[in-house]
């Protein structure tokens, strides 16, 4: 085998990667950068890499990992041979440590231990802190592990590493925001994403941080604002567009809105029915919190029910279960919902491990949960969800993102009786998120209900101020 066959070449940040040639790094670089920015061009440029070295060892690893990301068991098959081909590249032509790291992660990752890949991912980045893959990844795993601290502290630990003259210095700034707000530290979190937007305009991970920052502070205009002065960016992204639509329509939510909800779940949310789970739970998560706010949405449930329910089977992420099961719940397909129910349990034991455990301990009580919701068994509701409420975090997404499941346990506790519960609930919400505008709208009703009227009418007072001035 010839010596050029097994050069070292390197990605513009220094890092090296075993390759037959330049051109194949040169359009591994250009996916990553693609990537970063949520562009639609990252499998093209990674094919290119393929294309300039069918051997190349990253590539193959990196096509999984791709593949890995949209969470569908139909995809096992082409994640295998991509493992396979990467494994075979580096006992034919050799490959560093680093690489041998990444497909150990990968292959560890496709049977489920996830706890491996992160190790695998964290060695890596310990001695190559400008490993921007192994970053991105074990990011993405810590957001669906719901591990907060880590979303934040991943980054933060290769800081050192980076600088204004490093390539994608603004994408790892954009990363650090968002880790940050899911922290809480919402002051740094802006300051942050807003030094990245400014490096990077067309960060389109860095504005979601920001937006997020915006949504938990309260700050409706300037959210709005916001995303429609980058609109010419994000709307340029791939389907992590809609998931922009849905922070849009969150906004809008709180002002009640709905008619413009509506328009923009149908012309902007679900205007491509895709199967990809991400859309699949912006548009659930949409309409769950319709239906709670007592919006009529008509027949859109069947879509995402067919859909779900073809995707009932998955199991590869709590976060994806727990809206799967939302749709076939609120399509009235209780049948197919049992079922998924008792494939959880057979999944839960054949993972085992760290994932076996969330999907038993947590996932399943969860789907159970919103099962007995749609069901109008409110009391059950209350009993599987008041347990495990601080856990759910463990299940995956985004602070914002799993708020429709503690909206459910308050919806639910109302509704079997449970207003001591209610009240308790929405005291501690109100406390963390005085801002929000439903949970001041929500707390009144409660208290309304208790008979209360002196804390009803200054929680109804807390939100008509916070509504003063925020017509859009």
């Amino acid at each position: 085998m010839s010596e050029q066959t097994i050069a070292s070449h390197t990605d513009q940040r220094g890092v090296s990667f075993t390759a037959s040639g330049a051109e194949a790094v040169r359009h591994f670089d250009e996916a990553m950068t693609s990537c970063l920015g949520f562009r639609r061009d990252t499998d093209d440029h990674l094919g290119r890499a393929l294309e300039a070295d069918p051997d190349f060892a990253m590539g193959h690893c990196t096509q999984g990992y791709f593949l890995k990301l949209f969470a569908n068991r139909a995809l096992d098959g082409r994640i295998a041979e991509a493992i396979a081909a990467a494994e075979r590249s580096a006992e034919e032509r050799g490959a560093t440590r680093r690489e041998r790291d990444h497909i150990a992660a990968l292959s560890a990752w496709h049977r489920g231990d996830w706890q491996a890949a992160l190790e695998s991912w964290e060695r890596i980045l310990l001695h190559n802190p400008l490993d921007v893959l192994a970053l991105k990844l074990s990011n993405h795993m810590y957001f669906y592990l719901g591990d907060s601290l880590n979303i934040r502290d991943s980054v933060a630990r290769l800081l050192y590493a980076w600088n204004e003259e490093t390539p994608g210095h603004g994408f790892v700034l954009g990363m650090y925001a968002f880790g940050l707000e899911e922290c809480g530290d919402y002051m740094d979190a802006d300051a942050v994403g807003q030094q990245a937007i400014e490096i990077n305009p067309a960060d389109v991970w860095a504005i979601h941080a920001v937006v997020h920052v915006m949504e938990m502070q309260g700050r409706h205009r300037e959210g709005t604002e916001l995303l429609k002065t980058s609109e010419n960016v994000w709307t340029r992204c791939n389907n992590f567009a809609n998931h922009l639509w849905w922070h849009g329509a969150l906004l809008l939510m709180d002002l009640e809105r709905y008619h413009a909800v509506i328009d923009g779940y149908d012309n902007r949310i679900r205007a491509e029915e895709s199967d990809d789970y991400l859309d699949i739970v912006n548009a659930v998560s949409l309409l769950w919190r319709l239906e709670e706010a007592g919006v009529d949405v008509g027949g859109r449930w069947q879509e995402l029910a067919d859909k779900a329910e073809a995707r009932s089977g998955d199991h590869l992420l709590a976060f994806a279960d727990a809206h799967f099961m939302m749709a076939l719940a609120a399509d009235g397909r209780f049948d197919a919902a049992q079922a998924m129910l008792g494939s959880m349990a057979e999944q839960a034991e054949r993972a085992g491990g760290m994932m076996g455990r969330i999907a038993d301990d947590i996932g399943r009580p969860l789907c159970a949960a919103l099962l007995a919701y749609a069901n109008e068994d409110f009391a059950q509701t209350v009993s599987l969800l008041e347990p495990i409420r601080y856990d759910l975090k463990y299940v995956g997404g985004s602070h914002a993102q799993k708020d429709v499941f503690h909206r459910t346990l308050v919806s639910a506790a109302m509704k079997s009786g449970r207003l001591d519960l209610a009240r308790a609930l929405m005291s501690e919400r109100t406390a963390d998120r005085p801002t929000s505008i439903w949970n001041w709208r929500t707390y009144a009703r409660v208290l309304a209900t208790l008979d209360d009227e002196a804390g009803a009418v200054g929680a109804w007072r807390k939100a008509r101020d916070l509504l003063a001035g925020l017509t859009l």
